[in-house]
């Protein structure tokens, strides 16, 4: 029977075990580079089979946080080179999730100023987290977006395979995770409630999903199609995500993506963060259904399940072929030694909520492994 423990081959990456930690913004990589700090944390998570990192933006333009890491600056790239070769030492496997926020994001924090982009002129009802002048951080409301102009795309899509071909050939990353979930500009591309265009990007299913294929397509080029795989959440309401059919969208989307070879496909269930059972529109989405239509249609990928799960549900979703690994994200935050703790059946901590976002070494680096509390 398979279980947690046991190793898995995703594409071209070997992995030790099939626990997975999740992508989970910290905010702590002010000017977008990731600091010794960052080394140090993704190292003490080492031991899962496959990290992958916080979201990172992959222009500019792309970002919508405060102190979130980037892949488009020398500075940057060299950051994580620190981070991928020390993990490496350890015996880990990292991956990093690329990010471009489209209206999820503040004037603030874009170039000159500027408004954020999206396929529509549809500000969000959401929020987005600043920094202050002293310092300190705060969470406003997301500014009014514009519009993307049909000859500005390709330049997007460009600063994907850019932005792939980089984290694996100067930051020395295993891979990459396309962010196409949470309400971010691909995820704004695919459904009908942030989606108003009337050109060959908006309307019909086939035209909402034209811009996550040339994005996936883009990265294989930048990566290769043995190292990408691509995040997907069909039903969650994260950042004023909303589409009234979601079933029919989104097996159209893993149809498409069955023939383009990705390592993985990795899918919130339900509510991020929330509630499992979490539906948009009229009737439940059919988790096996939407499977079984990537399968079907010849894909290879390994899939990983994600949202809310202990070890008895992860043990039981391998167990029953549901999922091929397991993606766990605020465990990780207080328990650097998750892997040995589920293995072990030990307690799991609790993360400090005040110090989730921002910040320095404290409830960042500083969670202990069971051994050095017991100590």
């Amino acid at each position: 029977m398979t279980t947690l423990f046991d190793p898995i081959t995703i594409g071209d990456i070997p992995l030790a075990n099939r626990i997975a930690m999740a992508p989970l913004t910290r905010n702590r990589s002010p000017n977008a580079v990731p600091g010794p700090f960052a080394v140090e944390y993704y190292t003490q998570r080492a031991a899962a089979g496959l990290l992958i990192t916080e979201a990172t933006a992959i222009s500019h333009q792309g970002q919508g946080y405060a102190d979130v890491p980037g892949l488009y600056g020398a500075d940057q790239l060299a950051g994580w080179r620190k981070v991928t070769d020390s993990v490496h030492a350890a015996g880990g496997r990292i991956v990093t999730q690329m990010w471009h926020v489209g209206r999820i994001s503040h004037d603030s924090l874009q170039p000159g100023g500027a408004k954020p982009v999206a396929p529509s002129a549809i500000r969000a009802k959401s929020k987005t987290y600043l920094v202050g002048a002293d310092g300190s951080g705060t969470f406003a409301e997301t500014s009014e977006p514009r519009a993307l102009e049909l000859d500005e795309i390709p330049g997007i899509v460009e600063d994907y395979r850019r932005a792939a071909k980089a984290a694996v050939g100067e930051a020395g990353f295993d891979g990459v995770e396309i962010h196409g979930a949470n309400g971010y500009l691909i995820d704004q591309f695919l459904r009908s409630g942030s989606n108003h265009r009337t050109d060959a990007y908006g309307g019909s299913i086939e035209n909402r999903a034209r811009f996550l294929f040339e994005v996936v397509d883009a990265v294989i080029e930048g990566a290769g199609a043995g190292r990408v795989g691509i995040r997907l959440s069909p039903v969650t309401p994260a950042n004023d995500a909303f589409d009234p059919d979601p079933q029919p969208l989104f097996e159209y989307v893993v149809k498409g993506l069955a023939a383009r070879g990705l390592a993985f496909i990795h899918v919130i269930e339900g509510a991020t963060g929330g509630a499992r059972d979490f539906t948009q529109g009229d009737q439940a989405f059919d988790w096996d259904a939407f499977k079984a239509a990537y399968r079907d249609a010849g894909g290879t990928g390994a899939w990983i399940v994600n949202n809310g799960y202990d070890k008895a549900l992860a043990q039981e979703a391998l167990a029953s072929g549901r999922a091929d690994l397991v993606a766990f994200g605020r465990p990780f935050i207080a328990n650097p030694d998750l892997v040995e703790r589920l293995r072990r059946d030990l307690p799991l901590a609790e993360p400090d909520r005040a110090t989730m976002y921002g910040g320095g070494a404290r409830g960042y680096v500083d969670y202990p492994a069971w051994s050095d509390k017991a100590a």
